[in-house]
């Protein structure tokens, strides 16, 4: 009997702790025995990566900006993330492109229109072209801007993105909500403004309401 694939993106203002854990639901996944591919966005190819490095820190224009986030998206999807959900792995992807309409549309203020229609040009299934790719679930590291800035205040050197001021990440706070509201079965709210292992709890049981781990698989 074939595995049907499962697709969860997370997403986060910087300074959110999305990474963490990704990587304990990647163990949790593995310990039922489920093959995991960890990609991010921008990135997960060779190609990707290399506008991941343009878009973090050269300077451009916003629909530039844009541009290179939806190239490197199309070819994520027909590199790694189709042929992986076609293998029955599950594809934990770190940002996706709610991403694109949180940071470049909201934040920005880039053309939501324009974002719309790349994304409908992106992500249309190859065999359904009426359809369009999206996560079957998205977690949503919900964190108020300050608490993000006070975070990434001791931080790495930052990029062009987590440099900006906590009003910057307001307008993307702002845009994830948007678009949760727009699909909110997609959703799943987390409230990241608490210790790790509460948040962690938080996750967990995200995937065990809907089935997808069993109660015992994190204890």
């Amino acid at each position: 009997m074939s595995i049907t694939g499962l697709f969860v993106s997370f997403e986060g203002i910087d300074g959110a702790g999305k990474s963490t854990h990704i990587a304990d639901l990647a163990a949790a996944f593995q310990s039922l025995g489920r093959k995991v591919t960890l990609t991010r966005e921008p990135g997960g190819t060779p190609l990707a990566e290399k506008l991941r490095a343009l878009v973090l820190n050269d300077a451009m224009d916003p629909l530039c900006e844009a541009l290179l986030m939806f190239a490197a998206r199309r070819d994520h999807l027909a590199q790694v993330i189709e042929p992986a959900l076609a293998r029955g792995d599950v594809v934990l992807c770190d940002r996706f492109t709610d991403a694109t309409f949180a940071y470049q549309g909201y934040g920005r203020g880039f053309d939501l229109s324009v974002l719309s229609q790349l994304e409908q040009w992106v992500q249309h299934l190859p065999n359904d072209p009426g359809r369009l790719r999206q996560p079957d679930l998205t977690v949503w590291f919900d964190l108020p801007a300050q608490v993000a800035a006070e975070r990434l205040a001791t931080a790495r050197v930052p990029d062009r993105f987590e440099s900006q001021p906590a009003a910057f990440f307001s307008q993307v706070a702002q845009g994830y909500a948007q678009r949760m509201q727009a699909d909110p079965a997609r959703f799943a709210r987390i409230h990241a403004d608490q210790a790790k292992a509460l948040v962690w709890r938080d996750v967990r049981q995200v995937f065990i309401d809907k089935g997808w781990l069993p109660p015992e698989s994190a204890a």
